[in-house]
């Protein structure tokens, strides 16, 4: 495993790890605004990675993910420690139940949206996208992952993933039963995503949504 590599690699695991910080850390303040103070008394409610790592979800999987051959090309699969959500405590159960579950990929779409305008304004000043392995590069790749990190939250309704959230509430699942269900880990989650074609469909979902959001921003 060459030098060069493992610099890569890391480098992709550090935009991973700030990505899922601001992932959870949408989750949390937006609890906590909807009146569970249950994370904001953990001190989830915080851009410090430390209270959000996972030892499994954002240091063993991830790192096991980049150190396999040709696992570079493809988009790292991790995830933080979930955010303690009282579901009672939310003034509104149902609708803050829907925007805490939406308030961690959104917070990925618009950190997408930022980092590709950042590119845009370095591109108009300093034509940086002309530069093999140049900032430019990088911000368009931690753009795109921070997408790819939205789509697989949402559309997988799988707990732990946000989209199972959404469904609990569409399907009408009471709250106990989905926490039953949720011990299961991430277990579901990797059968998921080894069925043939769901991992393509979040792919094309974030390259068409990444290819719109560059479009607007003038990139061809």
């Amino acid at each position: 495993m060459s030098a060069q590599y493992l610099d890569a690699a890391l480098l992709q695991y550090l935009m991973l790890l700030i990505l899922l910080t601001f992932h959870e850390y949408g989750h949390a303040w937006v609890a906590w605004r909807c009146g569970d103070d249950t994370a904001y008394r953990m001190g989830r409610v915080s851009l410090n990675p430390i209270v959000h790592i996972d030892p499994i979800g954002t240091v063993l999987m991830p790192l096991l993910m980049l150190i396999v051959p040709h696992s570079l090309g493809r988009f790292l699969i991790g995830g933080a420690k979930p955010v303690p959500v009282n579901p009672y405590n939310l003034r509104h159960p149902n609708r803050d139940d829907i925007l805490v579950t939406l308030a961690g990929p959104g917070m990925n779409l618009a950190l997408a949206v930022i980092i590709i305008g950042i590119a845009r304004v370095l591109v108009v000043f300093f034509n940086l996208s002309d530069a093999p392995d140049s900032v430019f590069d990088l911000l368009m790749r931690m753009a795109e992952l921070s997408l790819y990190l939205c789509f697989f939250n949402l559309l997988i309704p799988i707990p732990p993933l946000d989209g199972s959230h959404i469904a609990r509430a569409l399907l009408n699942i009471s709250h106990e039963d989905y926490a039953r269900f949720s011990r299961f880990g991430f277990i579901p989650v990797i059968i998921a995503i080894n069925i043939p074609g769901v991992l393509s469909f979040i792919g094309a979902v974030t390259e068409g949504t990444f290819n719109l959001i560059a479009l607007g921003f003038g990139f061809h």
